[in-house]
């Protein structure tokens, strides 16, 4: 028998082989802890939708989901690590809106979110809600801009970093708007939100997840949210466009992604995974009385969906002009 011939007959066990394997790796896996990797520190509203599926995962999948919070540069740190680690489906990341942002904003990203990660999940989605520091004497949207065209440069704002979904939208609203507001860019919403309760900026264009329960509380005044719609966790507050801005429009979204070339039965089962445990009430429910919505479909329609995302968010940081070496 000639090599040719040999190789032939080895093909179809070859393959057979390779297929087998492929399910033997999704039925075993997780067979130890998986790391999810949180870009930004502990309070943000990526870190709690994550902290609300992890338990889950680790109940499902029979192994621990552990987050890790590595905060900075709207992302990118954490980011820049899951994109360089092994592609086994034991490190993965959530990856917020700002990271779709990065691409057309960091000059030198060491990363590309559309070549170098698998698409797993969507996990949920959150309008940001305007609010100010009480001492601030604006009671609406209108009300900002106009004490903002008084006050020219004064008034602040603090955003998750420098690129993040919020800082967008302030630049955003900024732009509809004709005001100028200086930038305060922290390294997570949790921190901004803190200087912002304790007077240090003026307002904060932050996830539902984060200023909601402080605007309840009454440490913060919520003016609008930036969804297309009222929000059912918050109907008492208008959306930016019907409070003045007409149009406007914004938002954060969280996705679970993983290293690109992480096998795709793993990919497959942790999306199966996710999309169920998003469907169930009580996460849901939770999601819901936060502001947040589940969201769900194939891998292939989130990197398709993150892609139109990079795109979108890449003509507005084009217009405003901005960069971030």
């Amino acid at each position: 028998m000639d090599s040719r011939s040999a190789l032939l007959k080895t093909l179809p066990l070859l393959s057979a082989t390779l297929i087998l394997s492929g399910a033997v790796c999704a039925q075993i896996y997780p067979a130890k802890a998986v790391r999810i990797v949180v870009p930004f520190p502990s309070g943000a509203g990526v870190d709690i939708v994550t902290r609300l599926f992890t338990p889950r995962l680790t109940e499902v999948l029979g192994q621990q989901f552990i987050v890790d919070n590595r905060g900075g540069a709207a992302g990118n740190i954490g980011a820049e690590a899951v994109a360089r680690a092994a592609p086994d489906g034991y490190t993965l990341l959530t990856a917020p809106s700002s990271v779709a942002i990065s691409r057309s904003l960091y000059k030198n990203l060491s990363f590309d979110l559309a070549r170098d990660f698998e698409p797993i999940a969507l996990l949920a989605s959150t309008p940001y809600v305007l609010v100010v520091h009480p001492s601030l004497p604006v009671r609406s949207v209108k009300e900002l801009i106009a004490l903002a065209k008084a006050r020219p440069g004064q008034l602040s704002f603090g955003s998750s970093g420098n690129g993040s979904g919020a800082h967008l939208a302030a630049e955003l609203f900024k732009m509809q708007a004709h005001v100028d507001f200086l930038h305060v860019p922290y390294k997570g919403t949790a921190p901004a939100v803190t200087d912002l309760i304790a007077g240090q900026v003026s307002l904060v264009f932050g996830n539902m997840l984060s200023v909601l329960p402080q605007v309840k509380a009454g440490r913060l005044r919520g003016l609008a949210v930036t969804s297309a719609k009222r929000s059912l966790a918050a109907p008492e507050l208008p959306t930016v466009a019907e409070a003045g801005l007409p149009g406007f429009e914004s938002g954060t979204w969280f996705a679970l992604i993983a290293p690109a070339g992480t096998p795709r039965e793993i990919v497959t089962r942790l999306n199966a995974t996710i999309t169920k445990i998003g469907q169930t009430p009580d996460i849901r429910d939770r999601l819901a009385a936060q502001g947040a919505e589940p969201l769900g479909g194939a891998p292939e329609e989130v990197g398709a969906f993150v892609r139109s995302e990079i795109t979108k968010w890449g003509k507005v940081v084009a217009a405003s002009g901005m960069r971030v070496e």
